[in-house]
């Protein structure tokens, strides 16, 4: 099994920046992805970045404000946040997906808020 722990989450004025970071801890052999989303109240989970073997991936909504980088074979994965906007208030969630016997399951971490401030 995989264990996920999200941290650098916090308070920022719009325009600002915040880094999150996510670190894996057990299985970390089975992980084959890596990503983060992110959910407001009321709105549906929305992916935000992603870590796979053909690349990183970015949503429309934070293109060239976000990057996801990873180290060690992608067992800690980060999140820089710049130029912030009081739309990305959420809580921010990891995930790594992982293959088990041929099984795939996605894990997540217990999720850090971010507020931005206008």
């Amino acid at each position: 099994q995989v264990q996920l722990v999200e941290s650098g989450g916090g308070l920022a004025q719009a325009g600002g920046s915040l880094r999150l970071s996510c670190v894996a801890s057990g299985r970390t052999d089975t992980i084959n992805a890596r990503a983060w989303y992110r959910q407001s109240p009321g709105q549906q989970r929305e992916w935000v970045a992603a870590i796979r073997k053909d690349g990183t991936h970015y949503a429309d909504s934070v293109k060239g404000r976000f990057t996801m980088t990873g180290d060690n074979m992608e067992v800690t994965v980060y999140l820089q946040m710049n130029s912030l906007k009081p739309e990305d208030t959420a809580v921010y969630l990891c995930s790594a997906g992982t293959v088990v016997a041929g099984l795939s399951e996605d894990i997540w971490g217990q999720g850090i808020q971010v507020t931005v401030s206008s």
